[in-house]
C-alpha cells in the first residue's frame, strides 16, 4: 500500500534548500558535534541545513515520552554521578540482551529533568563532550516545539522523525506505547498524511497497527542481521526479499536499512557495487532512508578513511554522494552540515 507520503514530501520541499534529494535527517540532531538528543544538537542541525530532526522515544515511569537513544541512560546522562539515584541501578533484559544500568521507566519525568546530557562517544568525539552537563533531557513535545520554532524562524518546514524504541518491552512492563503515542500525535496535530513527520520502528506490529490508526508516514527499520523483536520467526533478510518488501509496503511508506545493505562492503571493508535493494524497494512502492552516515574513520568504508586514527574524520562527503548515486531518498547522519555540503557540491 502506498500511503500519502507524497503530500508530506511536498510540504518538506517548500523551499529550494530542502527540495533536493536525498533528504537529510539529523540523527539525534547534529550528534557528531553536540551531545545527542539535546536542544543544542537540534538547533545546530537546523542551522546546518537539515530537513528533518530525529528523536528516539522511550517512556518514563509516569508514561511520558522522552528523547533518549535507549531507555538505559547511564551512558548519555550524569545519572551515575547522582548519589540520590544510586539505588536505581539494576539489570534488565531488553530484547533478549542483559543490560545493566539506569532505566527511564524507573524515573518520573520530574526526576529525569534533573539529569544532564552527556556525549555517548567521548573518546571519538571529545569536542562534543566539552558540552557535557549543559542540557536537560527533552520530551517529545519539546522536540516538536523545536522543529516548529525552527520552521517559523527559517521559513522552511523542519520535520520530525521519531523512533519508537522497544515497544514490545515497554508493553511487557505495563507501559504500552501505541495508545499513548497516537494520543500525543493527535494532541500535536501530527496524524495526517501531510504531517511533517516520519514514524520509525524496528518492530513490525506497532507499525502495522499505527497504519490503521493514523495517516502519517511510517518507516520500517531493518538491520543487516537478526529480526524484529516482536516477530521471532521473521528475519530482516526475509523482509528484504521482493515478497517481504511487498509485505512491508502494506503498512509502511519507507524502508530504513543500514547503509551497508545498500552499499555492501567486502572483507577488507571496502564498498562494493550497490545492491539491488533500493530498486527492489522502489518497485514495491517504498522510499528508502539509510542509517547512519558518520564522519569518523571508524564508521566509514575503507576507501573513504583518511589516516590511521579511527577518531579522525574521513571522506564522509564521498559516501553521501555514493548513497545519493545509489538512489536513496533520504539519509540519517550525525553530521548534517557535512551532508548538506556534499550534496550541494554534487549539484
Amino acid at each position: 500500500m502506498i500511503r500519502a507520503i507524497v503530500a508530506a514530501l511536498v510540504l518538506l520541499a517548500g523551499t529550494p534548500a530542502v527540495a533536493q534529494s536525498p533528504l537529510i535527517i539529523a540523527h539525534r540532531g547534529a550528534s557528531g558535534e553536540r551531545p545527542e538528543h539535546t536542544r543544542a544538537a537540534y538547533v545546530l542541525a537546523v542551522e546546518q541545513g537539515t530537513d528533518v530532526i530525529e528523536p528516539d522515544l522511550v517512556l518514563t515511569r509516569d508514561g511520558v515520552f522522552v528523547d533518549r537513544h535507549e531507555n538505559e541512560i547511564g551512558g548519555t546522562t550524569d545519572v551515575a554521578d547522582r548519589p540520590e539515584f544510586a539505588d536505581r541501578k539494576t539489570i534488565r533484559i531488553i530484547d533478549g540482551v542483559e543490560t545493566p544500568g539506569w532505566f527511564t521507566e524507573d524515573f518520573t519525568l520530574a526526576e529525569l529533568k534533573t539529569l544532564r546530557a552527556r556525549e555517548r562517544l567521548p573518546s571519538l568525539r571529545p569536542a562534543s563532550a566539552a558540552f557535557d552537563g549543559q542540557e536537560p533531557i527533552l520530551t517529545f513535545e519539546e522536540v516538536v516545539a523545536i522543529a516548529r520554532e525552527a520552521s517559523a524562524r527559517t521559513g522552511r518546514t523542519i520535520a520530525v522523525a521519531p523512533e519508537l524504541k522497544h515497544p514490545a518491552y515497554f508493553a511487557a512492563i505495563g507501559l504500552p506505547m501505541e495508545d499513548r503515542f497516537v494520543a500525543e500525535l493527535e494532541r500535536l496535530g501530527l496524524t495526517g498524511a501531510d504531517a511533517p513527520i516520519i514514524v520509525q520502528c524496528f518492530e513490525v506490529g506497532p507499525l502495522e497497527r499505527l497504519s490503521r490508526r493514523i495517516d502519517a508516514p511510517l518507516a520500517q527499520l531493518v538491520s543487516p542481521s537478526g529480526g524484529p523483536a516482536d516477530r521471532p520467526g521473521l528475519t530482516y533478510a526475509e523482509m528484504l526479499t521482493p515478497p517481504g518488501l511487498g509485505a512491508v509496503a502494506g503498512y509502511a511508506d519507507w524502508l530504513a536499512p543500514e547503509t551497508t545493505l545498500v552499499l555492501p562492503r567486502d572483507a577488507e571493508g571496502r564498498s562494493t557495487a550497490p545492491s539491488t535493494l533500493v530498486a527492489d524497494a522502489h518497485a514495491a512502492g517504498l522510499k528508502v532512508v539509510v542509517w547512519t552516515v558518520r564522519a569518523e574513520n571508524a564508521f566509514l568504508p575503507t576507501e573513504r578513511r583518511r589516516g590511521q586514527d579511527f577518531a579522525e574524520p574521513g571522506d564522509m562527503g564521498g559516501l553521501v554522494r555514493d548513497l545519493a548515486d545509489a538512489g536513496v531518498d533520504a539519509l540519517f547522519t550525525d553530521f548534517p552540515g557535512l551532508a548538506r555540503k556534499a550534496l550541494d557540491q554534487a549539484k
